[in-house]
């Protein structure tokens, strides 16, 4: 079984197509998020600072102009100025900074005397030459601020769409503490194939951790699957495995051709123990209060959900120690093969997860200040970037 799981895998690796992790998503502090909105349509900043580029080339035509004398013409490099502008105002600021260059430039002309009957066809040159740019770099401003409008409708289509798609759980659960972080490797998007869920059930607290093969809609189509099917069969269930089959069917049923998710199932019943159900899925950590790390091994992985007719019998629970001093950490792939920006090599939770945890379960803002060290740690060792979507999520227990 072992080795169906590892060739799953290695098909899947072969078959993702990496992008790099836009600045804009939803992993990142929301400061920066705002930071690369404002990159692209610059509304969060002042009228003021955006106008300074252009206002301080207006500066600096007029001063080279003035300074290398009458001898020297240099007024025409005002043309530079609507180009400038349009790369951070709209067309009516294009236009009142470049009626400013207009006037500058129109002095600059008398300065330098090129006002006489024998300079009027150049200097009739240029100021058409500048009008036509200022008109061109409105447009360019206008169209520039209604792409920058569609991004940010599309932006909060995409918010919308993740809240509904991954609905937060409480940072409390039945005795379970929560603290997670997201991030989605599509581009200018929140969604991704990575997906979670936290439920208190009848039968305990339940928690499904998973990774859809590939990106894009047809990922989020999966995931949508998967995760609807949980929130029904969690209840309904009384036993972990009888989730895992619902689900399994839905997938087979719904999901598109050829996609399959790897899972992780967790069943917090019983005090001090955890029953586990693997699904090829990444193995989760227990980090101890003194930081000392376990890797949580199925002693029989399965296959990923929607591959269940390649593995015959039935996949089989186990139970695992945890109590109130411990942290679980379960993550996604993108996580444990996140590559340093300089090595390559792959990002070593294991050994990172100890001293960054240990201890956090006490309380609510304990673990999520613990999150968001892994978290940090992660970007630090890719330098910034996430070439994969990437969940951590960390579970403490209540006393």
């Amino acid at each position: 079984m072992g080795l169906i799981v590892r060739n799953v895998r290695l098909v899947s690796r072969s078959r993702r197509v990496v992008t790099p992790l836009s600045p804009d998503v939803s992993g990142l502090p929301l400061g920066l998020r705002r930071r690369a909105l404002a990159a692209v349509d610059l509304r969060d900043v002042s009228w003021r600072r955006r106008a300074t580029p252009a206002l301080l080339a207006i500066l600096a035509v007029s001063i080279a102009d003035v300074s290398t004398g009458k001898e020297r013409y240099l007024a025409p490099l005002m043309t530079v100025v609507p180009s400038i502008a349009a790369l951070t105002l709209s067309a009516v600021g294009v236009l009142a900074v470049c009626t400013l260059g207009l006037g500058a430039l129109i002095g600059l002309n008398r300065y330098d005397q090129v006002t006489a009957v024998h300079d009027q066809r150049f200097l009739f040159g240029s100021m058409i030459t500048y009008a036509l740019l200022t008109l061109f770099s409105a447009l360019v401003a206008d169209v520039r601020m209604r792409r920058a409008a569609a991004f940010a409708a599309v932006s909060s289509v995409a918010d919308a769409a993740q809240r509904a798609l991954l609905r937060q759980p409480d940072s409390e659960v039945g005795p379970l503490r929560l603290a997670v972080r997201y991030a989605s490797a599509a581009d200018e998007a929140r969604i991704g194939g990575d997906l979670y869920a936290v439920l208190e059930t009848p039968h305990g607290t339940r928690a499904v951790v998973g990774d859809v093969r590939g990106k894009g809609l047809e990922a989020v189509q999966t995931a949508a699957v998967v995760l609807g099917a949980f929130r029904e069969a969690a209840y309904d269930e009384a036993a972990l495995r009888g989730v895992a089959g619902r689900i399994e069917a839905s997938v087979e049923r719904h999901a598109p051709d050829g996609e399959f998710t790897t899972a992780l199932f967790a069943e917090f019943r019983h005090p001090g123990a955890v029953e586990l159900l693997h699904y090829g899925h990444v193995p989760p950590l227990r980090v101890a209060h003194d930081g000392a790390v376990t890797v949580l091994e199925a002693p029989d992985p399965w296959v990923p959900l929607g591959l269940g007719g390649l593995a015959p019998g039935q996949p089989q629970s186990w139970d695992q120690p945890f109590g109130t001093d411990d942290v679980m950490v379960l993550c996604t792939d993108g996580v444990v093969e996140a590559r340093h920006h300089a090595t390559g090599e792959f990002y070593p939770l294991e050994e990172r997860a100890g001293h960054l945890v240990a201890g956090s379960g006490g309380s609510v803002a304990e673990l999520d200040s613990a999150v968001a060290r892994l978290y940090g740690d992660l970007l630090e060792h890719t330098g910034g970037e996430l070439g994969d979507d990437a969940l951590l999520l960390l579970v403490g227990r209540a006393a």
